[in-house]
């Protein structure tokens, strides 16, 4: 049975609106429901797309700063990041916690829209998405500013949940993803826009594979390439910038 539209509705204020009601729970689910597999999948990302000099990194959509704080760690806490989010209340959770590890000094978390990024052309040695990008009310745009905002040399990162090919697997996970994850996450964040149903459609109606390799190719990068991990649960795509 299809989903009704609005629940698929990607408009910049119900986005901010659901991501920011979520906040008060989001980082205990996102490791409950992945069985904290998570961070190993931003850990992979860090290594193979790894940080070379000083030269600034950027982690949009960056929700609490997970994957800024793995990629302080990275680059043994010697390189300036940014998070970015357009979600006040995920950065003010971020912020608590970039405090907590003692990084604040090194990340520095700015409220703007992936669509129209405050920062300069050539500005950044990577610039990366973890599980933000499909969010974004128009992914081409937020591709793009991607692409800008990045130095030439420098590479794109897109972590993003993908669909599994196996047969067996991908009926078990399509089980749990669209029908135990939505009925838990409900349950636990009570989320009105029914974020943890949203989530599901969300990666179903997403390009993934060879179809977010070649957006990526589209928008000028090269050397593209892309691993999956977990018997193909998230993937990571990556290229270059001339």
């Amino acid at each position: 049975m299809s989903m009704p539209t609005s629940l698929l509705d990607k408009r910049e204020a119900r986005i901010r609106r659901m991501f920011g009601a979520i906040a008060p729970t989001y980082d205990l689910l996102n490791h409950l429901l992945s069985l904290n597999i998570d961070h190993y999948w931003r850990w992979r990302t860090t290594r193979l797309v790894p940080p070379r000099g000083c030269a600034p990194i950027l982690d949009l959509c960056t929700g609490t700063g997970d994957l800024s704080l793995a990629y302080d760690k990275a680059a043994g806490k010697k390189v300036p990041i940014v998070g970015a989010d357009f979600c006040h209340e995920m950065l003010v959770r971020a912020v608590r916690k970039a405090e907590r590890r003692r990084a604040s000094g090194r990340i520095r978390f700015v409220e703007a829209d992936a669509q129209a990024l405050p920062f300069p052309d050539n500005h950044f040695q990577i610039t990366a998405v973890a599980f933000g990008l499909r969010n974004v009310t128009d992914p081409d745009r937020g591709l793009e500013e991607m692409v800008r905002v990045t130095r030439p040399g420098g590479r794109v990162a897109i972590l993003e949940f993908s669909q599994p090919r196996a047969p067996l697997l991908g009926r078990l996970y399509r089980f749990y993803f669209h029908r135990v994850l939505p009925f838990v996450g409900q349950a636990i964040s009570r989320s009105q826009d029914q974020a943890y149903r949203y989530l599901p459609e969300s990666v179903q109606e997403f390009p993934d594979g060879e179809r977010l390799a070649a957006k990526l190719q589209q928008h000028g990068l090269r050397q593209i390439c892309w691993r999956s991990f977990t018997a193909g649960i998230a993937t990571l795509y990556w290229g270059e910038k001339p």
